[in-house]
């Protein structure tokens, strides 16, 4: 696995965003206190351990392959004061439980940067109980939709989903994700979308700053370099453009995502 965006804090800053109810809502339903769920890809552990809460005092489990996000996200667990959950380093290829380990294994934004996403859903039903549940939610890149247009936008929608795929991901993931689960031999598949929308003052502001800066100063912007795909003047210019959308009073951006329930 190639992570195209990195751990860089314009990264990090968005994954510390999300919780339950603006990224698992999909879940929820399926959640049962007493519940074992093993999280995947876990990043700085704010979605984790609030998906712990949901299912305290069952055992709560996130993996990821970054140690320095899981020591972030053991900080984040003690401050919040949830003691339900644990944090490790893994391979989400060779999961290290037993077969029929958790109740709920539960995946955001993550089978979009594996090149083989089936192989991953394998191996989380192996570990998923019969009767459990295999979740997944990942964005559709170009589903994404925003107003004003402006063509710099577009580059940067463009150069994105190119060096996603050339480290082996599929930025288009989300309509993809049934097709993998059935590949990965899941037959009895709910699913869904739902969208992240950003149109006030605030959110435009911080939503246009961590692009602008993941396009000049993370992972993607030197991969996109190393690979031809733009320039580091193109990219400025992409950051520019990031920042005037953020400032029309008028703009507004959806992220689409997929999301699946899988019954084990």
């Amino acid at each position: 696995m190639s992570y195209t965006h990195g751990h860089a804090d314009a990264v990090l800053r968005s994954h510390r965003w999300r919780n339950a109810t603006n990224s698992a809502a999909h879940l929820l339903g399926h959640l049962v206190p007493g519940h074992s769920l093993l999280d995947v890809g876990c990043g700085p552990g704010t979605l984790t351990v609030d998906l712990a809460r949901r299912v305290a005092p069952g055992r709560v489990v996130g993996i990821d392959a970054e140690p320095a996000v899981l020591d972030e996200a053991r900080g984040v667990a003690e401050e919040a004061g949830v003691a339900n959950v644990e944090f490790h380093e893994a391979d989400i290829y060779a999961l290290p439980y037993d077969d029929g380990s958790f109740d709920v294994v539960h995946a955001h934004q993550v089978l979009q940067h594996l090149e083989h996403p089936h192989r991953a859903l394998e191996e989380m039903a192996r570990v998923c109980k019969t009767g459990g549940v295999v979740a997944a939610r990942d964005g559709d890149y170009s589903a994404f939709t925003w107003f004003p247009a402006d063509p710099l936008l577009d580059r940067w929608l463009e150069t994105y989903c190119a060096v996603a795929r050339a480290n082996g991901g599929e930025p288009d993931a989300g309509r993809r994700l049934k097709a993998w689960a059935r590949e990965a031999g899941l037959s009895d598949v709910e699913c869904s979308a739902s969208a992240w929308c950003y149109s006030t003052t605030e959110d435009r502001a911080w939503w246009a700053d961590l692009w602008a800066e993941r396009i000049t100063a993370t992972r993607l912007a030197s991969r996109a370099m190393e690979l031809g795909y733009a320039t580091e003047d193109e990219l400025a210019e992409i950051a520019a453009a990031w920042h005037r959308w953020a400032e029309q009073s008028d703009g507004w951006f959806a992220v689409l995502h997929g999301e699946i329930i899988c019954h084990a």
